[in-house]
């Protein structure tokens, strides 16, 4: 079972953003604070890589999709996830060149993809499944959660 997960807003976050309530973490994100730009210095949100680490040991194999396209970025975001110890940080994915989200999904079909709901920068428009071929939609489980929200309170089983 492939899980691609969504990295910023979903299971990281702005170093800023830690200790207030989500409400105020939109909020910083929409003002662009300094920090919401320092993807070196992002810090999980709350502890999605035990979670996680629940899932692959369940058998499933961990993707995930950063909004960062810039080979110094989504090396900043790989960082973060190897310094709090992600799986399978090895499957960073990222938009190549005239790629939308929606590319990067299509290619790899995961079985559920994990996504906030974008809504400091947009909502539905900027969001992954909404823009899938309807014909691979029913090929994939969409699981769309709160900006900033975390993953914690989802399931350690994996029949979502």
């Amino acid at each position: 079972m492939k899980i691609l997960i969504f990295t910023e807003g979903t299971i990281i976050m702005p170093s800023c953003a830690k200790d207030i309530s989500r409400e105020k973490r939109v909020k910083q994100s929409q003002q662009g604070i300094k920090d919401v730009y320092d993807y070196k210095n992002y810090v999980p949100n709350g502890n999605p890589a035990n979670r996680l680490h629940s899932w692959k040991n369940l058998g499933a194999e961990i993707f995930y999709l950063t909004s960062r396209s810039t080979p110094e970025e989504v090396n900043d975001i790989r960082h973060v996830l190897e310094k709090y110890n992600f799986p399978d940080c090895q499957n960073l994915l990222f938009r190549k060149k005239g790629e939308e989200y929606k590319d990067v999904a299509e290619k790899l079909m995961p079985d559920i993809l994990i996504e906030d709901d974008c809504e400091s920068i947009g909502g539905e428009a900027e969001m992954t499944y909404p823009h899938i071929r309807p014909d691979l939609k029913t090929k994939i489980k969409s699981i769309v959660l709160k900006e900033f929200g975390g993953i914690d309170h989802l399931q350690d089983k994996l029949d979502f």
